[in-house]
């Protein structure tokens, strides 16, 4: 690789940098300065001598992003209400992705080490890589530890090896396969299987007209018994502090925060691989909300009203 400029390289590598930084942070703008940072270090390095450019650049990525979300950590202890990952487009008008299935789309990262027309064109492969962009999903990875975090996203989403993997945690390789079992437990525990995207789509899309409409009897037959909302509005937003839990009580949560704040603007859009709508509202800030659909209903909404995150849906630049 002496002989492959860093350009070339860090150009090939730099939207699955990115991917690797937004899902261990669930921060797009900072998985982009990490990455920045990442491209500061290699000019500074001896290129020539480095053997494997990919792995050094995952190995400094993944230790910049592990700093941060063990500082983030500490930082969401005094977080105002629930706290959310940033939403990405993953489709549409302005989205960071290719075509469904293509090597540019960011819902399926191309793993480390796979052959053209291998593990990346197995269906299943491809459902479980589209899955880890998905709020369930980065959900699910807030109840791991940074190391845990790291490790498992490197070893299951990334297909890294665990030697590379060793590298970028300070672990020996042995330590990292035992803590990407444990991770792998926790989060199996906890996945729920999706409608395929067309289903989920179509149930979103009616859900969305009747709660505009305010026809609550419609909207509670497409929750689930046990749908939760989760609202991000930050510090200076207003926002719902506590998940709010069961079909009567989202429905009429969904039906009087629309008419409370007067929905002026609407565009579907894909999500963070979901279906979503941004909205713009009467009192000048943007809501976005992503409905995770189950069995044909919705089983859990996220409504992301935080300010400072929703600068991440102009973030265009492609995202593995």
């Amino acid at each position: 690789m002496a002989d492959v400029g860093l350009d070339e390289v860090f150009g090939r590598e730099r939207p699955r940098l990115v991917g690797l930084a937004y899902r261990i942070t669930g921060s797009r703008l900072d998985a982009e300065d990490i990455v920045q940072e990442a491209w500061v270090r290699a000019q500074g390095a001896d290129w020539a001598s480095i053997e494997r450019p990919p792995a050094w650049l995952t190995t400094v990525v993944s230790r910049l992003a592990l700093d941060e979300l063990r500082s983030a950590r500490r930082r969401r202890e005094t977080y105002v209400g629930p706290w959310l990952p940033e939403p990405i487009r993953t489709g549409g008008p302005g989205a960071t992705t290719g075509p469904p299935g293509s090597a540019a789309d960011p819902r399926q990262p191309r793993r480390a080490g796979a052959a053209d027309g291998g593990a990346e064109s197995d269906p299943a492969v491809l459902v479980e890589l589209a899955e880890s962009l998905t709020y369930g999903f980065l959900r699910l990875l807030e109840a791991l530890d940074p190391v845990e975090r790291v490790v498992f996203l490197l070893a299951d989403v990334f297909d890294t090896p665990y030697d590379e993997i060793a590298a970028a945690v300070g672990r020996t390789p042995a330590a990292c396969r035992q803590v990407a079992s444990r991770a792998r437990r926790r989060v199996k525990a906890g996945r729920v299987r999706r409608d395929p995207p067309e289903d989920a789509e179509r149930v979103a899309h009616e859900l969305l007209r009747a709660v505009t409409a305010g026809d609550v009897d419609h909207v509670l037959s497409l929750l689930a018994e046990d749908v939760v909302v989760v609202s991000d509005g930050g510090a200076n937003v207003r926002a719902a502090r506590r998940p709010v839990v069961g079909r009567q009580r989202v429905a009429r949560f969904l039906v009087n925060i629309t008419h409370q704040h007067g929905v002026t603007g609407v565009e579907v859009a894909t999500i963070n691989g979901e279906p979503g709508v941004v909205m713009s509202v009467d009192d000048g800030q943007g809501l976005v909300v992503v409905v995770e659909v189950v069995d044909g209903r919705a089983h859990a909404i996220h409504a992301i009203r935080n300010p400072d995150k929703l600068a991440a849906l102009d973030v265009v630049t492609p995202l593995a």
